[in-house]
């Protein structure tokens, strides 16, 4: 099937490993030109041959930094892939009711939303001009409540206002031709979840459990019917679909990826 992504210009944030990379890796099959940005590149980035630009989407103004480097060699741009997210798990913030004190919950909204919304202002005139489409990176946590104590709720809650983020923009520039969507991914496999030292490693720790243990056993928890991670090829298919100017008619949705964890009617 051919998804007409050849020579599509992508800009990829959160792109040097996990799903970020395996979304690069995706696009660069299908013959379009990426331009992958994180805030540090890796050998696996750096193998893909993907041009890159290091930034902080974390700060106020890195993302309009970003945009007018990535637009300044004029090539224009007819994809992002809001993909940066995630965070890190402050010593102590799950002994608190809430997730922690104001600094967490403002950490994790400027990763987890304000980046997408600032990176997607500063690349929209292009998008416009292109007839392009964004694409946000959620999560099932956005709609299901997780195992006790493994889904913070600040990140929970970031990644709610993404979904509607996600589906009011597309209602503004649906009809000038830009099409937004959004894929929520349940638990997949990157450093963050197998990782020592990564986020899920941290929660181990803090609730006294193996780190394995709390892996093995966190599908079925989840309910993932499959009973294993998603491999971070799934996510970057449904994004390659949701990207393809062969989907017209796709706007405003959020695909779970999810192995069924999300009851939902």
């Amino acid at each position: 099937m051919d998804l007409k992504l050849a020579g599509k210009r992508v800009l990829v944030t959160g792109a040097s490993k996990g799903i970020g990379l395996a979304i690069v890796q995706a696009f660069l099959a299908e013959g379009a030109h990426v331009t992958a940005v994180s805030r540090r590149t890796t050998p696996e980035l750096e193998a893909t041959g993907a041009s890159f630009v290091a930034a902080d989407l974390s700060t106020t103004d890195g993302p309009q930094r970003m945009v007018d480097a990535v637009l300044a060699t004029g090539q224009g741009l007819d994809v992002l892939v809001n993909n940066a997210g995630g965070g890190t798990l402050p010593e102590g913030s799950l002994d608190n009711v809430l997730d922690g004190g104001d600094e967490i919950w403002r950490d994790v909204f400027e990763m987890n939303l304000h980046s997408a919304v600032r990176v997607t202002r500063a690349a929209l005139p292009a998008l416009l001009e292109a007839k392009g489409a964004v694409v946000n990176i959620g999560s099932d946590t956005a709609r299901r409540v997780g195992a006790p104590g493994a889904t913070p709720l600040p990140y929970a809650v970031a990644k709610a206002a993404l979904n509607m983020f996600t589906r009011a923009l597309a209602e503004r520039v649906g009809p000038e031709g830009v099409r937004v969507n959004a894929v929520s991914p349940s638990l997949t496999r990157t450093f963050s979840i197998e990782g020592d030292g990564g986020y899920l490693s941290q929660v181990a720790g803090a609730f006294g459990v193996e780190h394995a243990t709390l892996l093995s056993g966190l599908p079925k928890e989840l309910g993932m019917l499959t009973g294993r991670m998603i491999e971070p090829e799934e996510i970057a298919r449904a994004v390659l679909l949701l990207a393809s100017p062969t989907m017209p008619s796709v706007i405003g949705s959020t695909w779970a990826v999810d192995a069924g964890s999300t009851k939902v009617a």
